[in-house]
């Protein structure tokens, strides 16, 4: 089976999607399988792509990491704007339709399937414009609860009312449902948006969780510490989405409790300057690292005694899941989740934390310092693990995947 893969994020670079379809590829390719990837050279996060190596430059051809054959394609320099990210998307994803057709129309050896990966979302018509063309079924990859979180986040405006940024997202909600209702499947990261999508009509919806290698995760040993102190790590996207301004007062709150509590926040992203700003106008006993190698990430989670997982109570949040939260489950680190819906139950059902409601910085608080003062109830063993190798292990994702793709070609 040749698989063709359409999407904004893409290895070299380091992010929930890029570690998830490398984790995918090399499963695929190691099944025996064709993969090619459209993709624009690796400018994640900044923006900018920087000095780049020959084989990664827009218009080249090259082997991937996996064997997968990777083309890159063109994209526009932006910056942390909405409308600056939207046209670099739409960019490529148009450049990603003309290169696909010119590489694959007429030809016997054209891709048995495409895939097109949200976000970014005008991947999702390029790809679906390239399995038209090329008359192939195409599955709709929704990472993220799109569209609804158009509205939720304010992206184009208030998502209410009559004005025109209004319209906007009615429009771009009702495109967007009307593209997933088109596929010929819709994959989702999550069990409760797959339920909301087959209410709308789409034809078939499946569930890939997002996931992470368990076998490339060795557990940690428990937690050690003095009674009284916590060490509290956040390591992803420091963007609106997460809310982590309420873990910074949280933070705050404890110190003056009297709790030696640090908390450390690994990662990079838009509200960066402003989390700082707010730690350091409160005093708020909270480190700020920056981007790491994956490599580096082990020894962060190490020195932890619990992982907050964080999201803003955004109603759509209601059918995520971060995907840091089955990476701290496989190692064995307590969660703070201060999440909803699905994320939340995933941790009660593990039993490997405790849950929180969003955007409650005197809830959190109160949990940190329960935890400070009875730390035995940070040790949570190995049942996050056994969920994670049950339920989202790469390993399971992908041959589910792959029985997928292949009842599709078939």
């Amino acid at each position: 089976m040749h698989v063709l893969l359409v999407t904004h994020h893409y290895a070299p670079e380091t992010g929930a999607p890029q570690r998830r379809w490398s984790a995918f590829v090399r499963r695929f390719v190691g099944a025996g399988h064709r993969v090619t990837v459209l993709a624009p050279p690796p400018h994640y996060p900044s923006g900018r792509a920087g000095d780049l190596a020959p084989h990664d430059r827009v218009g080249t051809v090259t082997r991937g990491q996996h064997g997968e054959t990777v083309v890159r394609v063109r994209f526009r320099t932006h910056d942390h704007r909405l409308v600056s990210r939207s046209v670099d998307q739409a960019v490529a994803a148009t450049d990603s339709l003309v290169r696909a057709v010119a590489r694959y129309a007429g030809r016997r050896d054209r891709p048995d399937v495409v895939i097109a990966t949200a976000p970014g979302l005008p991947s999702i018509p390029a790809g679906m414009a390239v399995a038209r063309l090329l008359r192939r079924p195409v599955v709709v990859e929704m990472r993220d609860a799109w569209p609804d979180l158009i509205g939720s986040s304010g992206m184009l405006g208030p998502g209410h009312g009559r004005g025109r940024r209004a319209l906007a997202t009615t429009a771009a909600h009702r495109a967007m449902t009307h593209l997933q209702r088109r596929a010929d499947a819709v994959v989702t990261t999550t069990v409760s948006f797959a339920e909301v999508l087959r209410e709308r009509g789409a034809r078939r919806v499946e569930v890939v969780r997002n996931g992470t290698s368990v076998a490339h995760l060795d557990p940690l040993p428990p937690a050690v510490g003095p009674a009284g102190s916590l060490r509290v790590l956040y390591l992803g996207t420091l963007g609106r989405s997460q809310g982590l301004a309420a873990a910074v007062k949280a933070a705050d709150v404890v110190r003056e409790r009297g709790v030696d509590l640090v908390m450390r926040v690994v990662g990079t992203g838009a509200d960066e300057a402003y989390l700082y700003d707010t730690a350091r106008r409160l005093g708020a006993p909270v480190q700020f690292v920056g981007r790491v190698p994956q490599g580096d990430v082990r020894a962060h989670y190490a020195w932890a005694d619990t992982s907050l997982v964080s999201l803003r109570d955004w109603g759509p949040f209601e059918w995520t899941v971060p995907s840091k939260l089955y990476e701290a489950l496989a190692v064995g680190r307590h969660v703070t989740a201060s999440i909803a819906g699905e994320a939340a139950r995933i941790v009660t059902e593990s039993d490997a934390g405790d849950v929180v409601a969003p955007q409650d910085p005197a809830a959190l608080a109160d949990l940190w310092t329960r935890l400070a003062e009875d730390r035995a109830r940070l040790d949570v063993g190995l049942r996050g693990r056994r969920w994670v190798l049950d339920n989202a292990d790469h390993d399971r994702l992908a041959a589910h995947y792959l029985d997928l793709l292949g009842g599709l070609t078939t």
